[in-house]
């Protein structure tokens, strides 16, 4: 092949390998932003670069690999995805690979015509029958379509899927291009629950979307990397976009700086009181796993105020914790206040939480607290209206609940949730689920959505939202800013259930107990070593 086009965008693409997203706190980008990136960058390059750089990018995924690539079977969908697959199809015949592509209709855009020329020039077999199995192979490329799909796979293409699916399943490598086939790269969710593929590597053109990281994205995408295809530049500001409402991936650049030093001339009152209120009768387990996780955070002092008239006297888990009734506490004196883990829903409830919102004192709100605040206008109005810090924890039905919506239509658009409820309550917001949303209060500092990337099925076990709410509580009351708090907190949370994953103690039969020792672990380990 002599393209000159091909050729010089492989040759760029030697030298600026995919980017491996993992602890970067890269820009997410959705398909509207996309979109103006790519038009401004045909406007300025020759024609078929982009797709001659993506073609390339993704061979030099196999070639590159660990996993060493022998045959590959390309999936080659009508659009420019199928033009990006050809492409790689060239460049893998050109290095030896055997190749065979499948393309069940013909490729219908100028770029894309341009790339089939180019793999019929280059005698890459190329066929419209697709075989029950793809043994033999072990890279096989889903080049069906991208970004821009708005409804589910059928026909042909729902068969493809499902091959490419099963073939990862018996332990084969599949790498999406852009995004894995049928996934709603904006939201993270298939279009109508239809099919979709099931990949064990994506590599993503220009920049990482936002579906990537959430609701059904992480499990199709598998190991993602980014081949912003040399278009750094347009990454940081695209046109008429304004960065700061850009989401982006949650990484330790954007918290580590905040977290308090640990002097040696610290004493207990240097990390601050924290006081974590709820445990109804029945229901004393759940601040105590808040507390407990606390104090592997650091702060200073615990107090846990329960409801329950039975207080026990203290914790034979951590007598460190100061345990009493929720109506004894001096709770203005705190640093901050986590509320609702176990708390209830009923009157003396209520009354506890309108008390808690007019102090002056950083809080987390979480779990019965939330729904209390969706139940009475009046809870929600005077939330929104506190001057210190508030920060909001709410699973997706909790979501719903204080949004006047159902649970699918907050998983639809979890960013345009978490920010509605920014807006709305004046918090922070923490949206629980598979790529936890950390959205800002209303201030003028503008601060983007984030998405949080660690954390697994390990989660998936009462008491893990108690203790991230604990977690928070504790950063808060070490002084740290609100927004970086429910960052370090649900970073780490995340982090300590993919350790003990690793370690062989999850995902099944993990409990929320075993996170916290985790955390202090990691947070030790890579954060304060000196």
């Amino acid at each position: 092949m002599t393209d000159p086009v091909l050729s010089a965008a492989g040759r760029s693409a030697r030298t600026a390998p995919p980017i491996d997203a993992r602890d970067r706190a890269v820009p997410l980008y959705d398909v509207a932003s996309l979109r103006q990136i790519e038009a401004q960058a045909t406007r300025s390059l020759p024609a078929h670069t982009l797709m001659a750089r993506a073609g390339r990018a993704a061979a030099a995924v196999l070639l590159d690999n660990e996993v060493p690539v022998h045959a590959a079977w390309i999936a080659v969908g009508p659009g420019n995805n199928g033009g990006d697959a050809l492409v790689a199809a060239c460049e893998l015949r050109r290095a030896g690979v055997r190749v065979h592509a499948c393309m069940p209709r013909e490729v219908v855009p100028d770029d894309a015509r341009w790339a089939l020329q180019l793999a019929r020039e280059a005698g890459v077999p190329i066929g419209t029958t697709i075989p029950d199995t793809l043994q033999g192979f072990d890279w096989a490329l889903d080049g069906l379509f991208g970004i821009g799909l708005g409804r589910p796979l059928d026909g042909e293409f729902a068969r493809i899927a499902a091959l490419l699916s099963e073939h990862a399943r018996q332990g084969a490598r599949v790498l999406a291009l852009d995004v894995p086939s049928g996934l709603d790269s904006d939201t993270g969710n298939v279009a109508h629950d239809g099919a979709a593929v099931r990949a064990t590597d994506t590599i993503t053109f220009i920049g990482a979307k936002p579906g990537l990281y959430m609701a059904h994205g992480p499990d199709l995408a598998g190991r993602v990397c980014i081949a912003p295809l040399e278009l750094t530049a347009a990454l940081t500001t695209p046109a008429g976009l304004p960065p700061f409402d850009v989401p982006r991936l949650n990484a330790p650049t954007l918290f580590a700086s905040r977290l308090p030093e640990r002097a040696l001339a610290s004493h207990k009152g240097t990390f601050g009181t924290l006081a974590v209120l709820g445990g109804a009768t029945g229901m004393g387990g759940a601040p105590l796993l808040a507390a407990r996780a606390a104090l592997y955070c650091g702060a200073g002092k615990i107090h846990v105020g329960l409801l329950d008239d039975g207080v026990p006297p203290y914790d034979p888990v951590h007598p460190e914790l100061m345990l009493s009734s929720i109506h004894t506490l001096a709770l203005g004196a705190t640093s901050a206040l986590a509320i609702g883990p176990g708390m209830g829903r009923d009157e003396r409830a209520a009354r506890v939480l309108a008390d808690v919102l007019s102090l002056n004192v950083p809080i987390v709100v979480d779990a019965d607290a939330l729904n209390l605040l969706a139940h009475d206008a009046s809870l929600a109005a005077r939330l929104a209206g506190r001057q210190a810090a508030t920060i909001i924890t709410p699973h997706p039905l909790e979501a719903a609940r204080l949004l006047g919506v159902d649970a699918a239509s907050v998983q639809r658009d979890r960013l345009g949730a978490a920010r509605r409820l920014a807006e709305r309550l004046n918090a922070v917001v923490v949206l629980k689920g598979n790529g936890t949303v950390i959205a800002g209060a209303r201030d003028p500092s503008h601060r983007p959505l984030t998405i949080n990337p660690t954390g697994n099925a390990a989660l998936a076990t009462g008491g893990t939202g108690d203790v991230l709410c604990g977690m928070i509580g504790a950063f808060a009351a070490q002084r740290m800013p609100p927004y970086e708090a429910a960052l370090t907190a649900v970073y780490l949370h995340g982090a300590a259930a993919e350790s003990l994953c690793a370690d062989g103690d999850g995902p099944a039969g993990c409990t929320a107990g075993e996170l916290a020792p985790r955390v202090r672990r990691l947070l030790n380990t890579r954060f304060y070593t000196r």
